[in-house]
């Protein structure tokens, strides 16, 4: 139970001493809840509560402010009712009040004898059958005792012909399904107040819950024709482009970034309240504007009481905006203190991603692994690991996952094989160096051919345009398959020499012109060791040295000639 505090409260109302506040009506004040301007409708109606002090219903709808959501101080309504009933002790309105607070602390039998109390006071005034019908559709729901006291005061000359009950009759048949009821209990509320916001809204969410989001977007459309600062209609609007994009991936991008724009426009015309904010949260994310997220969960991280939802929405922003450490501290938060059955694979997926952006490789790892045994279709991770372990220089664990990621994957493509090959080859260049220095390590020829199986898969499948760097890679490869050059096999020939039929022509730049000059000097070793043919053998080292003139094979050769 919270009640709201004095300091803030008198910060509030000055802000408004002297203002056009004070001009306003009790109707103002209640076109401000109906737009969800809770705080515009708190000062307000504290302002009534002082100018026009014996009104007890000014009373009633302040304490009912307090109720709304993400306002949540009953101790601060209740004491607003009591004040209330103080001034008329038979002020109706202000006994529901009472019953509301009574059910927000899930007091039921409480709740009901004030409420019971209120019609008794009021028997022929449908307002408190509306507020009681109200106080029941909000959690616990107990809908059909929302529709028999609707219903009742729909008897009553006044309930009839005032579209206030006519809609919160087809707000609660709406929350029961019922939509043809609800849409004939809306339509004779336009029928009252053909102007009403309010009730296109709500015709407007029939709409789209019947997924015609067409008429839906035009009566949310209407409704801002009438008003334009009402925020529901905008919040409506969002929620509809949400839907859209989720049913038509076609307009999903433009849709998904209108609905922000929406949700925006709608906290811009509330009060922004902590769970509005955090359902903007939700479109920030949908949109991917991680920037915009990460700025609008670590303003919601500094509030008391803040959902944690919060933490999870300010770790998988951080990550995409590479700020690794805050992510990880907030992801952390986040699964110690929620309920297990909130942990989503999702989290597992930005948790190991975080831990292996801040060198925790091995929990990274163990991580994403347990991400994909809870969701079979995130085999896509394998290449999120693999290519962790590839910048981090761990080619044998790289080139492992992407034979994983390809092996498991039907959205594997040609660069995921290219990318294999180079792992598992420069996993065995790094053993075949390692090895100059300590003659204990043998360096795993199985790599070469693992790699080599790779490369070769690329050039079968791009015959038609053939990828350079793959025969470059397969050359070496299959050159280090050879061993010593004096005995050289001819095992990288085709691949050198098709890199030379595909780049030679050109005008290559210095990075091209020294793989080159690597492949004229295999050919150029071919030549002398294998053929035996002299000329040849000089042409290549030629070539090789004019590309690179710090070739080493091609000084060597002609050093030798000398």
């Amino acid at each position: 139970m919270k009640i709201e505090s004095k300091v803030s409260v008198a910060a509030l109302g000055l802000v408004f001493i002297g203002s056009s506040v004070f001009a306003q009506s009790l109707a103002d004040a209640k076109k401000a809840i109906d737009a969800e301007q809770f705080q515009k409708a708190k000062i307000m109606l504290k302002n009534l509560t002082v100018t026009q002090s014996t009104k007890d219903e000014n009373f009633f709808y302040l304490g009912l402010t307090y109720l709304q959501p993400g306002q949540d101080y009953p101790d601060s309504a209740r004491v607003a009712f009591n004040k209330g009933i103080a001034i008329n002790p038979k002020s109706a309105l202000n006994y529901v009040g009472l019953g509301m607070v009574e059910r927000f602390d899930k007091n039921e039998a409480a709740a009901k004898a004030n409420f019971d109390k209120a019609l008794a006071l009021a028997p022929k005034d449908d307002k408190p059958y509306i507020y009681i019908g109200k106080a029941y559709m909000e959690a616990p729901v107990r809908s059909n005792d929302a529709i028999a006291i609707l219903e009742k005061g729909k008897t009553l000359p006044s309930g009839a012909k005032d579209p206030e009950l006519l809609t919160t009759l087809g707000d609660a048949y709406r929350s029961e399904l019922n939509s043809n009821q609800a849409y004939l209990s809306y339509s004779d509320a336009v029928g009252l107040d053909p102007n009403s916001p309010t009730i296109m809204v709500n015709i407007g969410d029939l709409w789209k819950r019947a997924n015609n989001f067409e008429d839906a977007t035009k009566q949310f459309k209407a409704a801002l024709a009438k008003d334009p600062n009402y925020g529901p209609a905008y919040r409506q609007l969002a929620e509809t482009d949400l839907l859209i994009s989720r049913s038509d991936m076609k307009v999903a991008s433009v849709k998904i970034k209108e609905a922000t724009e929406y949700y925006k426009k709608y906290l811009d015309l509330t009060d922004r309240s902590l769970e509005s904010r955090l359902r903007y949260a939700d479109f920030l994310l949908l949109s991917g504007d991680y920037k915009g997220l990460e700025q609008e969960t670590n303003n919601l991280a500094k509030l008391s009481g803040s959902n944690l939802r919060v933490y999870r929405y300010l770790a998988y922003s951080a990550y995409e905006n590479g700020n690794y450490q805050a992510g990880l501290d907030a992801i952390t938060k986040f699964m110690k203190e929620a309920d297990p059955k909130r942990i989503i694979p999702r989290d597992y997926l930005y948790l190991g991603r975080l831990q292996l952006k801040t060198g925790r490789d091995s929990l990274g790892v163990q991580t994403l692994r347990k991400s994909i045994e809870n969701d079979t279709t995130q085999v896509d991770l394998y290449s999120e690991i693999a290519t962790a372990f590839y910048s981090k220089q761990k080619y044998v664990e790289a080139g492992d996952y992407y034979k994983k990621y390809i092996g498991a994957s039907k959205k594997a493509k040609l660069t995921d094989y290219y990318r294999e090959g180079l792992s598992y080859f420069y996993a065995f260049q790094d053993q075949y160096f390692a090895a100059d220095k300590n003659k204990n390590i043998k360096p795993d020829t199985a790599l070469l051919t693992k790699a080599d199986t790779a490369f070769g898969y690329v050039i079968a499948k791009t015959a038609a345009k053939p990828f350079a760097d793959a025969y470059l890679y397969r050359a070496r490869a299959n050159d280090y398959k050879e061993g010593d050059r004096n005995n050289i096999k001819g095992l990288a020939k085709p691949y050198y020499q098709k890199y030379i039929d595909l780049l030679a022509a050109g005008t290559p730049d210095d990075k091209t012109k020294k793989n080159l000059a690597e492949a004229y000097d295999y050919l150029g070793a071919y030549f002398e060791y294998k053929e035996k043919d002299a000329a040849k053998a000089t042409d290549n080292y030629t070539k090789a040295k004019d590309l690179d003139p710090a070739n080493k094979q091609a000084i060597a050769y002609f050093s030798r000639k000398k």
